[in-house]
């Protein structure tokens, strides 16, 4: 009934109401709920107190500090996630007998400003030693550390700094990078600083270098090889020197809080959470644990290892984590694109196993490969439309074509069946994955596809217009991937695989990914009519609803979305409540127990707040919201990758839709996720969902009148 470019009459008056409402939000800010810098939101009343161990003691707490939303500047694909450092510091806190207390910060500028008045005692995040902040705070042991790298024009590649004529290093102001690039430009005549803005990402610092709008910069490491992993970039800029070997990582604490940071340092030490950079080293058991960190080596995808609104989700990554956690590791993450990559990485000791749901054939174990057993089990399948007739016998397969990886097991498949004389063709796709190709023979792109039953159930819990036409006999082992001389890490993995396997851990996380639905049923949409209530809650969604400036109808047109007005509503996510609020994100805003409507909708209109917040003031403010709507569903950081993906591909990134919503799209395809910043999303969730949203919303404008 509704479409979405072309709103005409009654719809260009509600797109006029739209963008008067959000303007609203910019006059009711005084009334906003959200809480003053610094003052904690967690459960608790806080205080001020600058005292040492022994005063925190008394009151049994220690107030940790983190900036609001500390989610890491990418996908981690080469290291420690860094919401294990907050997991780190709360049992820190508990083995002294002591309750951990969140605190947070809306600006990571003020750490140091708000723990030295007193507002908190220990800065966790990830915050680097400088000589700046030594001036004013007390450093722990390093938790980790992280090398900085040198970003030049190609035309320098492989050019020593020394031999370079005259070099500019632009830096933004108050960083790590800044003080690294000073300490290059006192030992090197020749080279010079130029501050920028402290705002400048790292993504748009080394496309400046690329443009030629700077001479050169400096961005860590760890998330270089993904900004250059683009060829528009790479072709113009490159990663030149090591120009600091040892970036520290700690956590930080007042000058004056000796007793405080010995204990802190006791505790990195026993626990052994000190890390360098990973150099390749061929580990077993022994050796991971002395270290204390577990390197995981595997692949940004739905089924293994992905980011959901702010969250590190994926059923092998969350297995292989829960064994870790077990014997007290933390786990370190390589993420690689394909099998045979992962395979190379192994080789050279990058990681200590494989955890990407890596099917055990005979042909791997041949090539020298060791495997755990088997965490699941598996039948391979073809998959054709929903529409298509299941396959009696292989012999039905005569005259029709499958289309695969030739990277993928089912190529050694579908090659034994055409050697054993089957007449059928196979179309290799270079460079696809397993959703891709289900979704392309669903629009009609390939007759048939082939894949693993888990991943095949997983897709069918989003979707109903593919269907399983034949089974393959006899079931497959997906297991851990190892060498072969990792006797003792594989005796740990098989025993844990053997206490854990179909127990509840193993069944509750199964289940969310291969079984439940992603999506609630929505055969019939929500009717109204004039006079008539829009949902049981109409009248708390307007109260909070106008605290913000939004119109109560589009909060509660998500709400449909989001829970089907169902307050007891829980996602596979873990989302929960009217809203669908991820705990950790209502824990951030100070509520808890979201299955309370109250609290849920408070809850999740405060994060809409602050997602809307952080897009540039000068869009349109309907597309604002559009692109608040998205990353509410998928994130922030997913947004903000389809927004530079749209501007790439000659999109405009300040609109959604037929723009971004096209970029969002491309970013669950691996050549466009593997060079985003926060990696593979199902970018048809997003889209879906602002869409039902915003024609909802009309539709309850509509009925209801515009003065309602």
């Amino acid at each position: 009934m509704y479409q979405d470019e072309d709103i005409t009459g009654v719809s260009m008056r509600l797109g006029l109401m739209l963008i008067f409402s959000l303007w609203l939000a910019l006059l009711a800010g005084c009334d906003s709920p959200e809480p003053e810098v610094g003052e904690a939101v967690s459960t608790f009343e806080n205080y001020q107190d600058t005292g040492d161990l022994s005063d925190l003691r008394e009151r049994g707490y220690i107030r940790l500090l983190a900036p609001r939303f500390d989610e890491p500047s990418g996908l981690p694909r080469d290291g420690i996630p860094s919401e294990d450092y907050q997991l780190q510091a709360e049992a820190f806190v508990r083995s002294l007998n002591m309750e951990p207390r969140w605190v947070y910060a809306d600006d990571f500028d003020q750490l140091d400003e708000l723990l030295n008045a007193g507002s908190a005692d220990i800065i966790v995040t990830n915050y680097s030693v400088t000589d700046t902040r030594k001036k004013t705070l007390a450093f722990s042991t390093p938790v980790n550390s992280v090398q900085e790298k040198l970003v030049i024009p190609a035309a320098l590649a492989d050019t020593p700094v020394s031999e370079m004529e005259t070099l500019v290093i632009s830096v933004p102001a108050g960083t790590a990078y800044q003080e690294t690039a000073e300490k290059l430009a006192r030992r090197h005549e020749h080279v010079s600083v130029e501050v920028m803005d402290s705002n400048l990402s790292d993504e748009e610092l080394v496309a400046a270098v690329a443009s030629g709008e700077l001479a050169a910069t400096i961005v860590d490491s760890n998330m270089l090889d993904i900004l250059l992993d683009n060829q528009d970039v790479s072709n113009a800029a490159v990663a030149g020197p090591v120009v600091n070997r040892k970036r520290r990582i700690a956590w930080a604490v007042r000058k004056d809080s000796a007793e405080l940071l010995d204990k802190i340092n006791q505790y990195i030490t026993s626990e052994r959470v000190i890390t360098s950079v990973d150099q390749p080293e061929l580990r077993d058991w022994e050796a991971i644990q002395k270290k204390g960190v577990l390197r995981v080596i595997t692949s940004n995808n739905p089924a293994s290892y992905f980011m959901w609104r702010g969250e590190l989700m994926g059923f092998d990554y969350e297995l292989i984590r829960h064994f870790a956690k077990q014997h007290r590791l933390r786990v370190s993450v390589k993420v690689k694109e394909s099998p045979s990559a992962m395979f190379e990485a192994l080789q050279a000791g990058e990681g200590d196993v494989i955890a990407a749901s890596m099917t055990h054939t005979q042909e791997r174990e041949q090539q020298g490969w060791m495997f755990s057993k088997r965490y699941l089990e598996i039948n391979e399948q073809l998959i054709g439309r929903a529409d298509d007739t299941p396959l009696e016998s292989l012999e039905n397969l005569a005259g029709r074509a499958v289309a695969v990886s030739p990277d993928s097991a089912f190529l050694e498949t579908l090659t034994a069946l055409k050697q054993d004389g089957l007449a059928f063709d196979i179309i290799t796709v270079e460079g696809v994955t397993t959703e891709q190709l289900i979704d392309a023979v669903a629009h009609g792109v390939y007759d048939l596809t082939m894949a693993d039953s888990h991943l095949a159930a997983m897709e069918a819990t989003y979707r109903d217009d593919i269907a399983v036409l034949y089974q393959f006999e006899p079931a497959k082992d997906i297991a851990w991937g190892l060498r072969p001389e990792q006797q003792t890490l594989k005796a740990q993995l098989d025993k844990y695989i053997s206490r854990n396997y179909r127990g509840l851990f193993y069944n509750v996380t199964f289940n969310r990914y291969f079984k439940e639905k992603k999506t609630i049923a929505n055969h019939v949409e929500y009717r109204i009519t004039a006079g008539k209530e829009i949902s049981p809650f109409d009248d708390l969604v307007k109260d909070e609803s106008l605290k913000y400036g939004l119109d109560w109808r589009l909060i509660t047109s998500q709400m449909y979305q989001e829970s089907r007005f169902n307050p007891k509503a829980r996602s596979f996510a873990g989302a929960q409540g009217l809203l669908q609020v991820m705990p950790r994100t209502g824990r951030q805003f100070g509520y808890s127990n979201l299955t309370n409507p109250q609290n849920g909708v408070e809850a999740g209109l405060a994060y809409m707040d602050w997602l809307e917040q952080r897009f540039p003031a000068r869009l349109d403010l309907a597309e604002k919201l559009y692109f608040t709507l998205a990353a509410y569903n998928a994130g922030h950081g997913h947004v903000e990758d389809a927004r530079r993906l749209a501007e790439r591909i000659g999109k405009d990134p300040d609109k959604w839709f037929g723009n971004v919503e096209q970029a969002m799209l491309l970013l669950s395809k691996p050549q466009y996720a593997r060079q985003a910043r926060y990696g593979y999303v199902r970018g048809s969730e997003p889209v879906k969902y602002v869409r039902e949203i915003k024609n909802r919303y009309l539709g309850y404008v509509e009925a209801l009148g515009e003065s309602s």
